[in-house]
């Protein structure tokens, strides 16, 4: 009896969590748009220096490991 409301209960959090997320994302995406929409989002700017690293690292190593661009971009590799 007490799995089958602990699994009800898990399923109600997990699809109020989900539409919550949804919201989230589909109002910031409005944001997003009506700022671009004034000229006020530009975005991200490029990372130049990280990019031109990633460029050169690719074009040395014909078997680039995940690992290893991970890292080159700052990640961690696990």
């Amino acid at each position: 009896m007490f799995a089958a409301v602990n699994a009800m209960m898990l399923d109600v959090l997990a699809a109020v969590a989900r539409k919550d997320y949804e919201d989230r994302r589909r109002r910031q995406a409005e944001g997003t748009a009506k700022a671009k929409a004034v000229g006020l989002y530009k975005g991200r700017p490029e990372n130049k220096t990280r990019n031109a690293a990633i460029s050169s690292f690719i074009a040395d190593y014909d078997g680039v490991l995940r690992a290893e661009l991970s890292l080159l971009q700052g990640g961690c590799a696990g």
